[in-house]
């Protein structure tokens, strides 16, 4: 195995945020502001939104004195644009290639104290949790979801290849 682990899970998380948002644009408002019909709290595009919304706001935890940070919703439209920017922040903050990465417990706008790896943990498993529950809507919408997971990840990107005899 080489590289950095923690590395290649931003890679994954940013490759698969990626392949949901550009399957989303896809879909009709219909589908985006459906109701879903599962335990789900909130349409196709509320879901998103709040996806990579939240990736914005932890990178911004993780960078930005917290006397400075201001929380923001992104359009829909630049959804692509804002997880792009957000993940490659996230990833370069992986690699710390700079040393830039946190060393310090961070202060949260909510009042509580937390050490830099519980914010990199929360973004992978928020991530892949609304993008789970993404595919539930879409597979209720009669629509095919994406298959984002690590094996697949591992396929494209060539880390998993069949033995061939």
């Amino acid at each position: 195995m080489t590289g950095n682990i923690l590395e290649k899970f931003f890679e994954h998380n940013n490759w698969a945020n990626e392949q949901i948002i550009r399957a989303c644009a896809r879909l009709s408002a219909e589908q985006l502001d459906a109701e879903p019909t599962s335990a789900t709290k909130g349409s196709i595009r509320v879901t998103l939104t709040h996806l990579v919304g939240q990736q914005q706001h932890y990178l911004a935890l993780l960078t930005v004195p917290v006397e400075e940070r201001r929380d923001s919703v992104p359009a829909f439209e630049d959804l692509l644009d804002v997880a792009r920017t957000s993940g490659e922040g996230l990833l370069a903050l992986a690699k710390d290639m700079d040393g830039k990465f946190p060393k310090d417990r961070l202060q949260t706008t909510d009042g509580y104290y937390a050490d830099p790896w519980v914010v990199m943990l929360q973004v992978i498993n928020h991530a892949t949790e609304h993008r789970e529950q993404i595919n539930s809507m879409l597979t209720a919408l009669g629509e095919t979801p994406m298959d984002q997971d690590g094996w697949t990840f591992g396929e494209v990107t060539g880390a998993l290849v069949p033995i061939l005899k």
